[in-house]
């Protein structure tokens, strides 16, 4: 019985051959972190907008002059 359960550990803890691989990686958990990085971006841009506004301003000068 021992052999058992420890083949079967082996066989659900270990990737085989025979199972098909997905490769689309982890879906939800990007959507998760898009998700959670849009909701900081949009919950710090009313304390960080007029600073963002100065350095934007500043390197388009320094591009056009």
């Amino acid at each position: 019985m021992h052999h058992f359960i420890s083949g079967l550990l082996l066989q659900v803890a270990l990737p085989t051959a025979d199972r098909p691989r997905d490769d689309r990686g982890d879906v939800p958990g990007w959507v998760m972190v898009t998700l959670m990085t849009a909701i900081v971006v949009a919950a710090l841009t009313p304390f960080v907008s007029d600073e963002l506004m100065r350095l934007l301003r500043q390197a388009f000068s320094m591009v056009q002059g």
